[in-house]
């Protein structure tokens, strides 16, 4: 069965698709089986996970158009299921009384084939971010080390509360994840600080270790890699690994770092 992880923030830039793309090659070379779905009208992740702009997408299968398979392409990364522009009409295309556990009634058919099912989500509080926070069982918020970053996180709580409470009691917040981050500027060192209240709040903490700043982050999906594959000795791609490995520590790598630690 299927762990499903939701990456969101309400605040564009802060790392959402590269987080998602990470943990996806982190994963499938470890043996892994990864299902990713991009929820993001602008298909960022299905660009940057190798896809080609054709065929079924999300918006088929959340608006009834194929069944999920249909949708599910193939990359040397893993399983995709795209997006594209369509996916914005969604607010007023899905209007079910029970629009909100949309997609987690479509992932009970292909939760069983996966290890992993990794969800990227829009830069808004929409009817998508609602069902993917609802299908989920784990979210991680990644955020940039500064104020409106910040500041998107804090609009967040609502929202996350909310689905707590009335969708999806079982969301487990794995942790806000500092993206982007340099040592070297004070900004980084008081947001990190002021961020702690902002994690108590929501019930959940601060992941220790931050992802640094690195040009290669922002070239890798240029050449439809995840970062972890294009500069695997980068410090962010170092940085990607620490953090799965504490979040999902079945993956680690056993004592001769050859074989992935096998579970029953």
């Amino acid at each position: 069965m299927a762990t499903v992880i939701v990456v969101t923030n309400q605040k564009g830039g802060v790392g959402k698709t590269t987080t998602c793309a990470a943990f996806t090659g982190i994963f499938r070379s470890r043996g892994k089986s990864v299902l990713a779905i991009d929820m993001d009208p602008q298909g960022n992740l299905s660009f940057s996970l190798g896809t080609e702009d054709r065929g079924y997408t999300i918006h088929d299968v959340m608006t009834g158009n194929c069944d999920i398979r249909d949708a599910i392409k193939t990359t040397h990364i893993c399983d995709v299921i795209t997006s594209n522009i369509l996916l914005s009409g969604s607010e007023l295309e899905l209007v079910s009384p029970k629009r909100e556990f949309i997609l987690r009634e479509i992932l009970k058919s292909v939760k069983d084939e996966y290890d992993y099912i990794i969800i990227d989500t829009p830069p808004a509080l929409s009817i998508l971010t609602i069902n993917a926070y609802t299908a989920a069982d784990d979210m991680i918020i990644p955020m940039t080390p500064e104020i409106l970053s910040l500041q998107g996180i804090a609009q967040l709580r609502e929202t996350v509360l909310a689905v707590k409470k009335y969708y999806n009691k079982r969301l487990n917040l794995r942790g806000i994840l500092l993206t982007k981050y340099s040592k070297k500027l004070k900004l980084a060192q008081e947001v990190s600080e002021m961020v702690q209240i902002v994690a108590d709040q929501l019930g959940t903490t601060v992941i220790d270790t931050r992802i640094s700043v690195s040009a290669a982050v922002a070239e890798a999906p240029a050449h439809q890699e995840v970062i972890t594959e294009y500069s695997p000795r980068c410090n962010a791609s170092r940085d990607y690994i620490r953090v799965c490995e504490m979040l999902y520590p079945e993956i680690k790598l056993s004592e001769n770092k050859d074989e992935p630690v096998l579970h029953k």
